[in-house]
């Protein structure tokens, strides 16, 4: 598989590129320091995003109290990182930093004792972290340190670096241990994801393989009939190949100096391709800045070892005008990768970026857009994304908004729960963008809140409004370490009803259709009458209807049947029923969720929701009134927000911003 992947001239010199300024400049690569960017700075330590914005704000409030919220974006760019870490760490050391605790009296080394095998010495980092109420400065291998009252500082050493701390040297030997060498051979006679641990969870890779680990902290893997290094001492092998598949997993002792094979395979949950599901994540970077540089044979060893049947790797900016991948996306735009057969199809697409407007994927477009991008580096926050949305349109693409709302948000909150302050990312434009027909899909599934992004969806389904619902992880294979970037694509995905083989048009044909559910893990399924996702009812006043919700997972589930007006069938079996009597349009939609299980890599637990089946009645679509008035109240909510926080260079620019709040206020209107 790696002869197909070899990427073209245009393609490697990017490649080339990047990894200079992954070099010149570490994690950030170079971009503009916004709060996003300086989180990126962090991410090899705190793959738990909150834990840094949580921090920062606490920072921010002690130093800075009753702080604007216009002020904090600027106070959390001048923090010291360093000492961001050590505080969201609140005393946990890992795998890739140990601590050095300044004290009043001395130090101490914390630190996960590693195994080292060969010659070559542990290179780990080192946090300093003093206690202290006055300077302090330490000696690292002949440089001096110097850390301010309770200040931080990380370093890189090895186990045999000198440090020196009021004179005395301290003993790094906690760090590592010498331990014999092995060699163990994986073998599942498909490509697959494997894990391989030893003590304190450290994981170990064959030669040349990203160092990844998910957002669990689990090291990972892809391939198939590979050799790797090990310690001779017990090992613990897993071996998985995405959601569809079970995770088996045995205990090894290798044998010093020999070679150890491991012939271990996953069994299969559930087949959904043989049924015509195919499954997919909207939303994948192949380079965003990170830790390493993600290249098309990593893409392809991460498809087909997890048999992720559609991925869409996206081409997009993160702080600046550099948007990355952009050349894959000019060679490859119209055309499946190298690496795609009958059941595994990749192609590149688009992440269109404004971080007060929102986020949206295009897939299957047939080239290039002119715009990537607004509102980054001062530029103003115009045209609305709606432009971009009729370009990448015209361009074939399949569109829907990516990680829409972040916080937690309740069925009846106001729509000022979802139109917090600030450039978060938020997907903001889309009440405004649907309505008027611009998008086709909302990532109901996706790195943030889905419980939120659920209830504006059911929102827009109430008003009228048809989107399919589907799943984009935002997963980089640039990260190494980021959490839920760093985990495998596809731990989402929506699932599409295909009709005949699978192709880019197929499943986009599919999806914008509504033939759809998006999950973490869960088999979901809807039928209403016999009908599928997607389909429509012709109803009279008073027809009755069955709809039926079937679910299977790995954990306890509990399963709705959900309608306009809310819950009518909930069960924590693997099957709801509801009959009704239907009077009034309506949709209906089945929704599973669960706790956490193996294959649910989003913090809230395991998560299911389908696109819905639409009951109209009299030839009278959905337009539940109290939905429609949130809609509307949340287009006044959102062209405040435009007014109080966009930057814009004209009367002119605000002006079609105000243009498409009034077109989509006139859609919903009509629905009153």
């Amino acid at each position: 598989m790696c002869e197909v992947c070899e990427p073209p001239p245009a393609v490697a010199d990017a490649l080339d590129r990047y990894r200079r300024l992954l070099a010149e400049h570490g994690t950030a690569w170079g971009e503009d320091p916004i709060p996003l960017v300086r989180q990126i700075e962090t991410s090899a330590y705190l793959m738990d995003e909150h834990a840094f914005w949580i921090t920062c704000l606490r920072q921010v409030a002690e130093r800075r109290p009753g702080i604007g919220a216009d002020e904090i974006d600027a106070r959390i760019a001048g923090l010291d990182l360093d000492e961001v870490i050590r505080d969201a760490l609140a005393g946990e050391v890992h795998d890739n930093l140990a601590a050095l605790r300044v004290g009043p009296g001395g130090a101490r080394l914390e630190a996960r004792r590693l195994a080292v095998t060969g010659d070559a010495p542990l290179r780990t980092m080192l946090l300093l972290d003093s206690a202290r109420d006055h300077p302090v400065t330490v000696e690292v291998d002949g440089t001096a340190h110097a850390l301010g009252p309770r200040g931080a500082r990380i370093v890189p050493v090895t186990q045999g670096s000198r440090v020196v701390l009021d004179g005395i040297a301290i003993d790094l030997g906690g760090l590592a241990r010498r331990v014999p060498a092995a060699r163990i051979r994986v073998r599942a006679g498909v490509p697959c994801r494997w894990s391989v641990t030893g003590r304190e969870g450290q994981g170990w890779y064959p030669d040349g393989a990203p160092h990844r680990v998910d957002a669990y902290r689990r090291p990972y893997f892809h391939g198939d009939d590979l050799v790797l290094e090990v310690p001779a001492e017990p090992l613990t092998v897993r071996v998985t190949r995405g959601m569809e598949h079970t995770v088996a997993s045995c205990q090894i002792m290798p044998r010093e100096g020999g070679e150890t094979l491991v012939e271990l395979a996953p069994e299969r949950l559930y087949d959904a391709a043989a049924e015509g599901w195919y499954g997919g994540d909207m939303h994948v970077h192949m380079n965003w800045t990170g830790d390493s540089v993600g290249t098309p044979a990593q893409a392809a060893a991460v498809q087909h070892g997890e048999d992720l049947h559609v991925l869409n790797l996206v081409a997009g900016n993160v702080a600046s005008d550099l948007v990355y991948d952009r050349e894959a996306l000019a060679h490859w735009a119209g055309r499946d990768l190298p690496w795609s057969d009958e059941t595994h199809l990749a192609r590149v697409g688009v992440e269109y970026r404004n971080d007060l407007l929102g986020h949206f994927y295009a897939f299957g477009v047939e080239a290039p857009p002119a715009r990537f991008h607004t509102g980054f580096l001062g530029a103003a926050d115009w045209p609305p994304n709606a432009e971009g949305a009729r370009e990448l349109r015209a361009l074939g693409g399949l569109l829907g908004y990516s990680h829409p709302f972040h916080l937690p948000m309740a069925e009846d909150d106001p729509p000022g729960a979802a139109l917090t302050a600030g450039r978060n990312c938020s997907a903001r434009e889309i009440v405004a963008d649907a309505a008027l027909g611009l998008v086709d899909t909302l990532d109901v599934l996706n790195h943030s809140s889905i419980e939120a992004t659920a209830a504006v969806y059911r929102r827009l389904l109430g008003a009228g409004v048809r989107l399919a619902a589907t799943a984009g992880t935002d997963a980089m294979l640039s990260f190494q370490r980021r959490g839920n970037q760093s985990s495998p694509p596809g731990w989402e995905r929506v699932y599409a009803k295909v009709d005949g083989p699978l192709t880019a048009a197929s499943f986009a044909g599919a999806v914008r259709a509504g033939r759809t559910f998006a999950t973490t893990g869960p088999w979901l399924e809807l039928a209403v009458d016999g009908r599928g996702p997607g389909a429509t009812l012709d109803l009279a006043p008073g027809d009755t209807i069955t709809a039926t919700a079937r679910t299977t997972g790995t954990g306890p589930l509990t399963l709705q049947i959900r309608t306009a007006d809310g819950v009518v069938a909930e069960t924590r079996s693997g099957e709801a029923t509801a009959e009704l009597t239907i009077t009034d349009p309506t949709y209906l939609v089945a929704v599973a969720s669960g706790p956490p299980d193996a294959h649910s890599m989003h913090r809230t637990g395991a998560y299911a929701h389908t696109s819905p089946v639409y009951a109209d009645v009299q030839g009278r679509h959905v337009a539940r009134e109290q939905d429609v008035r949130w809609c509307l109240d949340y287009l006044d909510g959102l062209e405040d927000l435009i007014r109080r926080h966009a930057r814009l260079d004209s009367d002119a620019q605000l002006q079609d911003h105000l243009t498409l709040l009034a077109q989509a206020r006139a859609v919903y209107r009509t629905r009153l």
